[in-house]
């Protein structure tokens, strides 16, 4: 099984570009999607014409804002959408499909913000996420993938040293908040496979053509229940994948 994760930056902008033959091309069983910026209905309408998808969209209440959705050959038992707590479940941000060996957590994580205006929420965010995370893992292994806005390691992003402390993504505040993930048994995968790559990112600034330079930050990930990393066969970053400012990342499960 593959199972892909995406931020698209508009699932209707990108739609126009070559996502839908990306999308054949990468053949996922799953496919996360993360910053739509669309209503459910209009996610529905995008994806109509791709055949053997069950599609499922968890939008903001504010249009054209957040959002994610989920592709996927086979049915969820259940959907849910939200962490059930008021406060963080407006921006359409937490999609989780239950399968029969494990939970799919979709993810897009607040962004502090280039003024770091919301760095403060941005930390009860991850102690919020990661609660739920944990309870939902009492009954069953947890894949939880997205755009975490945050660089992990300094091993992370092209340029360390003049972001730390200084740049969303890359404060300490957000670092330690991936740390509480890692401490609490989430599996980065793609470390796990790859711990000593330093040039594999997955997302590019528009600006000054950092993608052309590959002067990325690796801010995508798959996070896997520790338990169930025997099942995890393959991780990746598709960063030839073009169409957003993020590229996919993937891994592939055991048979």
């Amino acid at each position: 099984m593959k199972i892909i994760s995406w931020n698209v930056n508009g699932i209707r902008a990108i739609a126009k570009k070559d996502f839908f033959a990306d999308f054949e091309k990468m053949e996922a069983d799953i496919l996360c999607l993360q910053e739509t910026k669309a209503q459910d209905e209009q996610v529905s309408e995008t994806l109509a014409d791709l055949n053997g998808y069950h599609v499922y969209a968890h939008s903001a209440i504010k249009k054209g804002y957040s959002g994610t959705a989920i592709l996927s050959k086979t049915p969820a038992i259940q959907v849910s959408k939200g962490i059930g707590m008021a406060e963080h479940d407006t921006e359409g941000r937490v999609l989780c499909l239950e399968y029969e060996a494990f939970y799919i957590v979709n993810v897009y994580v607040p962004n502090s913000g280039s003024d770091l205006k919301r760095l403060a929420y941005r930390q009860t965010w991850d102690a919020a996420f990661l609660s739920y995370l944990k309870n939902l893992e009492k009954s069953k292994p947890v894949i939880v993938c997205g755009d975490f806005n945050v660089a992990h390691k300094a091993i992370d992003l092209a340029r360390p040293k003049p972001n730390y402390n200084k740049s969303a993504g890359f404060m300490q505040e957000e670092i330690d908040g991936m740390d509480n993930f890692t401490a609490a048994g989430l599996v980065d995968t793609f470390r796990h496979f790859y711990p000593d790559v330093t040039d594999k990112y997955s997302w590019w600034s528009y600006r000054a053509g950092a993608r052309g330079k590959n002067v990325g930050w690796r801010i995508d990930y798959f996070l896997v229940s520790k338990h169930f990393m025997p099942q995890v066969k393959s991780a990746d970053i598709l960063n030839e994948v073009m169409g957003s400012d993020h590229c996919p990342v993937a891994i592939e499960l055991k048979n």
